[in-house]
């Protein structure tokens, strides 16, 4: 007997290249038998998945071996080999479908066209096979496909690594992410589940009544987010465009046109830091409601949240572990201002300070902290509060007040306009949402992009351009409004228990693979 489970990583690479030749010569011998047709057949057709027979019949009580005996209709499937045990006559091995599960086929050579069982004794472990047959229990109680036909659709001609797992396959994993969820079911669950949570988040803007939207990726000005952009060029028209940092702007042109209540999920670009939190490109949803505040929109991704996370089954009734901490997402939320958060952290500054620029200067120093000459109160205060309190906010947790200085598309405060109407959403020690009331006042929109533009010639590659057609729009009247967006990157990491974002990122960014012969 033959137990050929999988290979072995361990192997040199001399090793892999003698597998691959062993296969290539195997395919090279198929090609020849298969003179008059492909040797990459398309024509097997599958009736059903592993998923779908595993919850129908794997119950062992509720369909022993006579019950499944009285099943007489045939199951088409298709999938990899995974494992394989070859005896004599007779073999059993596994296969694991589109579904993301595994199920046994039960092979015997004197109930498949003659020869095929030769054939099949050839194959490896990783190729695509087509299964057809009724379903049997072996002695061990497993649900299993006994074969009245099988198939070899697709020869696998590198070997699957036996033992993927590890801190030092990681990058390995990130970059051959199409190995890596064939060998690891877990990678396979969480983007189903950021698939839910995708799902999950439009089906509620939908029964809320907003309409989902397409914005442009290419920008003649970068713009809805202080963030540096990716540049292009546009050979045709002589132009350079920029990849968009945010859909901000464009979506609240659309709210001066008479939509509403739009939103849309969008990938972003910007050229910054790659870190476990960062990722050059990633996806975030905005949206955007007219004739609503800021306090609107925390109420409603309080909602929004909770009814997600409630819907897609993370956690336990809205309770969900990340990193060793559980995070109760089902609210109310703690809500608390920049000042009152500082405060709570550094004992010493008092409320009559929390706009002294000498003093705030002077905490910066003591904590080591960066603060450039130019910055007022409103941008060290928020350094202040970066250091000390983002990394301490684990339960949900909304912070409101934000500087004005720091929040150049929000709303002023009436009571107090060195504030924005503007809040955050911290999670786990992250950001996770951004929203305010949007300002819609176009004379105070133009003096704050003239400042965003001083800073941008003072040497912030991170300033905002100034965007002549926004203010435009803003002329014709934009309702008053509230905007907001949400990490779905973030958002997923949370729900995933994913300590990277590369975990919650199909193909994450990674530097260029050094070549290499094979």
């Amino acid at each position: 007997m033959t137990d050929d489970v999988s290979s072995n990583d361990s192997e040199t690479p001399m090793d892999e290249n003698r597998l691959i030749a062993e296969r290539r010569a195997k395919l090279s011998r198929l090609r020849e038998q298969r003179a008059d047709s492909s040797a990459f057949p398309n024509d097997w057709r599958i009736t059903h998945e592993a998923r779908e027979l595993i919850e129908a019949y794997g119950d062992a009580e509720a369909f022993d071996a006579s019950r499944l005996e009285q099943v007489e209709q045939e199951f088409s499937l298709a999938g990899r080999m995974m494992t394989r045990r070859v005896m004599g006559k007779a073999s059993f091995f596994h296969i694991q479908d589109g579904s993301g599960q595994r199920i046994q086929v039960y092979a015997r050579r004197d109930d498949l066209a003659e020869g095929l069982y030769a054939e099949f004794k050839q194959w490896d472990i990783g190729d695509i096979v087509g299964v057809r047959g009724r379903l049997m229990r072996t002695q061990t109680g497993e649900l299993s496909i006994h074969a009245s036909d099988i198939a070899l659709l697709t020869k696998s001609l590198r070997p699957l690594p036996e033992k993927w797992h590890g801190l030092s396959d990681q990058q390995t994993r990130y970059r051959q992410r199409y190995v890596d969820l064939i060998v690891n079911p877990e990678v396979r669950e969480t983007f189903e589940t950021r698939s839910l949570v995708v799902r999950g988040i439009r089906r509620y803007l939908d029964e809320h009544g907003f309409l989902e939207v397409e914005t442009p990726m290419m920008h003649y000005i970068p713009g809805g987010a202080t963030a540096k952009p990716f540049v292009t060029h546009h050979n045709a028209l002589d132009l350079d465009l920029y990849l968009r940092v945010a859909p901000e702007l464009y979506l609240k042109r659309l709210v001066v046109g008479g939509l509403n209540k739009v939103y849309e999920i969008n990938r972003n670009f910007r050229n910054e830091g790659v870190s476990t939190r960062h990722n050059p490109e990633f996806t975030m949803l905005e949206f955007y409601w007219a004739h609503a505040d800021f306090n609107d929109l925390m109420d409603l991704t309080e909602s929004l949240l909770s009814t997600v996370i409630h819907e897609i089954g993370a956690g336990e009734a809205g309770v969900v572990s990340y990193q060793g901490e559980l995070i109760d997402f089902n609210g109310p939320y703690r809500r608390i201002s920049v000042e009152e958060a500082v405060m709570e952290h550094l004992p010493a500054l008092k409320a009559d300070q929390c706009r002294d620029e000498a003093t705030l200067k002077g905490l910066c120093a003591e904590l080591n902290i960066h603060a450039d000459k130019d910055w007022g109160w409103g941008r060290l205060l928020m350094e202040l509060f970066d250091a000390v309190v983002e990394p301490t906010l684990i339960q949900p947790t909304f912070v409101t007040g934000y500087p004005i200085e720091v929040s150049p598309l929000s709303r002023r405060n009436d009571a107090d306009p060195g504030l924005a109407d503007r809040f955050e959403l911290f999670v786990a020690g992250r950001e996770i949402a951004n929203g305010f009331s949007e300002l819609n006042d176009p004379e105070d929109q133009e003096a704050r992009f003239r400042a965003q533009v001083q800073a941008k010639d003072a040497g912030d590659d991170e300033a905002m351009h100034f965007d002549h057609d926004y203010i435009r729009a803003l002329e014709y009247g934009l309702p008053p409004t509230a905007g907001e967006g949400i990490g779905i990157d973030r958002l997923v990491m949370l729900l995933t228990d994913s300590p990277s974002i590369r975990d919650v990122l199909l193909f994450p960014y990674l530097r260029p693979e050094a070549s290499s012969q094979e």
